[in-house]
């Protein structure tokens, strides 16, 4: 549906209200996520649903109109959505990151506007990676060419732009013999602008994270966001973006132990020297689910406890209270994708074959979680965390720690 024919999105106001608004939405997307999965079947309905909802204008600030939740409850509201669908899970995930950007780079004029673009529903994408380059160089660029800026390149990994109604991308610019990194917000209908579902990755199957094409797309200045001035100074831009991605893997976990829960009551049957008529009364089985139990319980924990971190930063963001954050989002993320993927794998070692068949569609927990703990290696998290515990050594501040 186009921007304009969508309803006008209610304005969620308390940290309350988000968490009972995604429970709500969780509901109703749950039981076509398997099917969405099977057939490639995009989620534009579930993300108009979602936009009208409110809950894309949760972290605008007060002073701009939106009820500028904690991390905690954005954390949790991401789990809550992920936990029925991994994939509409992961699709805000760069929307939010966009707004965080603009919260600490954006003028006050591109605050009002696109703060209030994110509480009218209005969707915000992703084009900031790109292929082709072993060194994670950018090649897409600002450029000046009869009186106009032109924006020219390529990305891939694009979670949500397809469904996007903005397209948030990184861009360098030639500026007095230096060159700079600008987030540009981009019209998702602007002419030259080409989106194309090309992502073909096992799981996380509809989060449209194919390719975005920039082909001499005119640009206006009010477009223009500063970028790497965002973490020159110490903010709460990295620790925020990587919460987001370890409450996602939290929620794919407690999908699927909440599918195994259920599997091992209702369908399970039990090994035949275990001498028991019901498989949930294996000593050993259950031995297996009390440690899921635990380890999801603990991952849910460290994520909680990062959020606290990160508000505390984002009300005094000095270089040691973000490192804080840094390294809190980091061992929440070691926890989250570890217990993610161990929930995933245990539904079928304790389902046993039946648990395979299709039509439950269960693989997909383990695909998704397996394809969206690919983000950002956790080897370099331990070597973070070692080196904060070890030196008081801060972690490099990005995106991606």
């Amino acid at each position: 549906m186009s921007p304009s024919m969508r309803p006008t999105a209610h304005v969620i106001a308390s940290d309350a209200e988000a968490i009972s608004v995604a429970h709500a939405l969780a509901e109703e997307f749950a039981p076509g996520a398997a099917g969405r999965d099977r057939e490639r079947r995009p989620p534009v309905e579930e993300l108009d649903r979602w936009s009208a909802s409110g809950l894309g204008g949760i972290t605008v600030p007060r002073a701009f109109g939106g009820a500028d939740v904690s991390a905690v409850t954005l954390a949790e509201v991401i789990a809550i959505v992920s936990a029925a669908d991994g994939s509409i899970g992961q699709i805000p995930q760069n929307h939010f990151y966009a707004l965080e950007v603009l919260r600490f780079g954006g003028s006050e004029a591109q605050r009002a506007w696109l703060f209030g673009l994110a509480l009218q529903g209005r969707r915000f994408g992703n084009a900031l990676a790109e292929v082709g380059a072993r060194d994670f160089s950018r090649r897409t660029r600002l450029v000046e060419e009869g009186g106009r800026v032109l924006l020219k390149g390529a990305k891939f990994y694009c979670t949500g732009a397809i469904y996007a109604d903005w397209i948030p991308t990184h861009a360098l610019v030639r500026e007095d013999d230096q060159t700079d990194t600008r987030l540009v917000f981009v019209p998702r209908d602007a002419p030259g602008v080409s989106v194309v579902d090309d992502w073909d990755g096992f799981g996380q199957r509809v989060t449209g994270s194919g390719s975005v094409r920039f082909d001499d797309v005119v640009v206006e200045p009010d477009w223009i966001v500063p970028f790497n001035s965002v973490f020159d100074a110490p903010t709460t831009v990295g620790p925020l973006a990587q919460i987001m991605h370890a409450a996602i893997d939290l929620g794919i976990g407690r999908a699927a132990y909440a599918d195994t829960l259920r599997f091992v009551r209702e369908r399970a049957r039990p090994w035949i020297d275990a001498a028991i008529e019901r498989a949930s009364d294996d000593p050993l089985t259950i031995r297996d689910v009390g440690e899921t139990a635990v380890r999801l319980r603990a991952a849910e924990a460290l994520l909680h406890r990062a959020g606290r971190a990160i508000d505390g930063a984002r009300a005094s963001p000095d270089d040691e209270n973000v490192a804080t954050a840094s390294i809190a989002v980091a061992k929440a993320r070691i926890l989250s994708d570890r217990a993610g993927l161990r929930a995933a794998t245990k539904l079928f070692e304790l389902g046993g074959a039946s648990a395979t068949l299709a039509v439950d569609g269960f693989d997909r927990h383990w695909r998704n979680v397996r394809t969206h703990t690919t983000h950002d290696p956790l080897r370099w998290k331990y070597q973070a965390i070692g080196r904060h515990a070890l030196s008081g050594e801060r972690p490099p501040r990005h995106g991606a720690i």
